[in-house]
């Protein structure tokens, strides 16, 4: 071993080394975490901010003759009943019968001739007495970025009432704005309570990581697009 080697021997057993050495990883693990927490906070509370002033719990509130966006679920989880597509069309039903909207886009996910969200929200809004020849159906609204997105590109939406329950209407709001659709509102569904809306809640927090990734980072579009489809008059 010559000289050199000898003295980097002697460094790294030099009493307490080791220690200050532990300390600063630490030092720089607990900055990157906090970092990342705070991030994490930020995206949730820019949808929250987007949302501020726009969104109602009251259908009277809302502007008249928008458009409204019923954002897609499956109506069945597990062989039982799935509470959040219920809420959502008695909302979108509520709204239309206050007189507040011209005509609805049920969007969601169409995915096999076996499973069809669109559909399912169509019939369920029949049902609820909304007019069937006012009820337009989005096929690919696979996420709820394409679901704005295609509202505004291929159904020419400039004045949008989204329906949903609150949390993914503030992430609606944070993606018409970022997509230049300047009048939005929203009218909030009942959320679900117990296990399975705790898991919905748990999983929304990192949906917002993923919605200003889609937009400040990745520019992220739908999938699919297409041809201008012309709405209900």
């Amino acid at each position: 071993m010559d000289e050199e080697d000898c003295g980097r021997s002697a460094d790294l057993k030099r009493p307490g080394l080791w220690k200050r050495i532990l300390k600063r990883v630490g030092l720089l693990l607990f900055t990157l975490l906090c970092l990342g927490f705070t991030f994490i906070a930020w995206t949730n509370v820019a949808a929250v901010l987007a949302g501020a002033g726009k969104l109602y719990n009251d259908p009277e509130r809302l502007p008249d003759d928008g458009v409204m966006l019923v954002f897609g679920c499956d109506d069945r989880i597990d062989g039982r009943e799935n509470l959040y597509f219920r809420y959502r069309i008695d909302a979108a039903a509520e709204v239309w019968k206050a007189g507040k909207a011209r005509c609805v886009i049920v969007s969601g996910d169409n995915r096999t001739k076996y499973y069809n969200e669109p559909e399912r929200m169509r019939q369920a809004l029949i049902e609820k007495g909304v007019p069937g020849d006012k009820i337009i159906c989005d096929y690919a609204g696979l996420r709820t970025l394409d679901s704005v997105v295609r509202a505004k590109e291929i159904f020419g939406v400039e004045k949008v009432v989204f329906i949903s329950q609150q949390f993914q209407n503030e992430r609606a709001a944070y993606l018409a704005k970022a997509n230049g659709i300047a009048e939005y509102t929203g009218y909030n569904a009942r959320d679900v309570e117990g296990q399975g809306g705790m898991k919905t809640r748990l999983r929304e927090v990192g949906a917002r990581v993923k919605m200003w990734l889609d937009v400040k980072v990745l520019g992220t579009r739908p999938r699919h697009l297409g041809e201008m489809v012309p709405l209900p008059e």
